[in-house]
């Protein structure tokens, strides 16, 4: 189809409406998406955000922009309550797991990259750990308290709130409203040595009867990076003062978000994004958001325990717009997986009866047209999914190799493997089947670190595994 040209428009968070998008430089777009803070499995609540941020970027490039994505992963600074009070989830990962801290970061990082490329997330251009940028962190401090944004109390180097006239402008209120919000929803644990209960810590010091496993010297004492610092310094630092796109739940807008904005903009006197995008929550039953801190865990190794193919749930996430609150149960998994084998089906069942190369009819152009149509509008995969079924229901107006063309476009976006079943059979070397014999006998013996050793040697060679109820998986992917 080449490379298909259109209006793509988007909800902008900052000014809530939905909105043209226009890069900053033609034809390329800077995007940031908030990653995994990396103390524990990533949930599928995490997941769905992810999934909308990969929808959003496959939208971008269909339509010919080259996408520059940054990704963080927070591996030290992330306190147990996003408002600077609690533990390091870190050093909490660390002491449930009698590990390193290092060792911990190390492991569930790459079990995000593994569960990420289940669910055929694309890889960010660039991922950066807040740990190999804690030179940078205390140097973006350093300028902030030149410019008298910042005091020091007890426990740290904080940000002063109130010297940003519109501090909280993500949220819709003013410096005084937010503030009287927070307090009245007791959403901040009140500190009363903060001048204000919105101020936020940049530098928080160690505790001084203890050493932390994470810890680095600064010019106002030893101690480590507040969570909202990492992502403002990293951003920068790769895509810019002055970005395109930034990403996250709709959880990070009143705080996280919110304080990158004040960093940012107390710094450069500048926007730090022109769009801000926010994915709603996946929950239970009434409202229950799925979080780690409330017993709510559902990984993707858990999904396929189930009997689940991990893309059975990213079909269910395109089924609801991302900004609107998606209800998970084991039923409506079900019915996404159904629906999946069916297109799969419909899809194999096409390929083995194309005609000849012909023009396209202008049936063709109009679906192709519809789709691009509603996916530019602010990623609406639940319409494009039913036209996508419209498709498959069409009989006498389009030919099999052209309904098979425009599927094979949809899924671009869709990114759920149609073809798997239309793939000619293919076979496994010697070698990685006799890796993946190893490897089930390293499982039985629960040697579990030669099984990932083994799972990560056939990750090289291009060849998935995965652990199912019916057994060991695999398939071959391009590499």
């Amino acid at each position: 189809m080449g490379s298909p040209k259109g209006e793509v428009y988007l909800y902008n968070t900052l000014t809530r409406r939905k909105e043209l998008f226009v890069p900053i430089e033609k034809g390329k777009v800077k995007m940031y998406c908030c990653g995994p803070t990396v103390y524990w499995y990533a949930h599928i609540g995490n997941f769905r955000t992810y999934i909308f941020e990969d929808v959003l970027r496959r939208v971008l490039e269909f339509n010919g922009f080259e996408v520059k994505h940054v990704m963080n992963i927070t591996d030290v600074g992330h306190l147990t309550s996003d408002a600077d009070t609690g533990e390091d989830k870190m050093e909490v990962g660390a002491q449930r797991e009698r590990k390193t801290v290092w060792e911990i970061a190390e492991f569930y990082t790459r079990k995000f990259f593994e569960d990420a490329e289940r669910l055929n997330i694309l890889k960010p251009t660039i991922v950066c750990r807040a740990t190999d940028h804690i030179a940078d962190m205390i140097e973006y401090i350093r300028k902030l308290e030149e410019k008298g944004y910042t005091y020091i109390i007890d426990d740290g180097v904080y940000f002063d709130t109130s010297k940003l006239k519109d501090y909280g402008k993500l949220t819709g209120m003013d410096f005084e409203r937010l503030n009287e919000s927070l307090k009245a929803g007791a959403r901040v644990e009140f500190n009363p040595n903060k001048r204000n209960l919105t101020d936020f810590c940049l530098w928080r010091f160690s505790p001084k009867d203890r050493k932390r496993q994470m810890e680095w010297d600064s010019p106002w004492g030893v101690g480590f990076p507040g969570w909202h610092i990492e992502c403002t310094v990293m951003s920068m630092k790769y895509l810019g003062k002055h970005f395109d796109i930034h990403c996250g739940g709709i959880d990070h807008i009143p705080i996280h978000h919110t304080n990158e904005i004040a960093q940012a903009e107390a710094l450069t006197g500048k926007p730090l994004a022109n769009y801000w995008l926010h994915g709603a929550f996946l929950v239970f039953g009434k409202s229950t958001k799925m979080a780690k801190s409330a017993g709510q865990i559902i990984t993707v190794q858990t999904l396929v325990d189930e009997g689940f193919e991990p893309l059975a749930f990213r079909y269910l996430c395109l089924t609801a717009h991302y900004r609107s609150e998606l209800v998970f149960t084991w039923e409506s998994l079900q019915s996404a997986q159904n629906a999946l084998f069916t297109l799969r089906e419909h899809v194999r069942s096409l390929a083995e009866n194309l005609e000849e190369k012909t023009d396209r009819s202008p049936k063709f152009k109009e679906y192709y047209d519809m789709f691009l149509e509603t996916v530019n509008d602010d990623l609406n995969t639940p319409k494009a999914l039913a036209l996508t079924w419209s498709l498959v229901r069409e009989e006498k107006t389009l030919t099999n190799r052209e309904k098979y063309d425009l599927l094979m476009e949809f899924d671009k976006i869709f990114a759920l493997d149609l073809a798997r079943d239309v793939q000619k059979e293919e076979k496994l070397p010697l070698e990685a089947e006799e890796l993946i014999r190893k490897r089930e006998e390293a499982r039985k013996a629960k040697d579990w670190a030669t099984a990932d050793k083994i799972r990560e040697q056939l990750r090289a060679m291009g060849i998935i595994v995965e652990d199912t109820p019916q057994g060991v998986r695999w398939r071959i992917v391009k590499r």
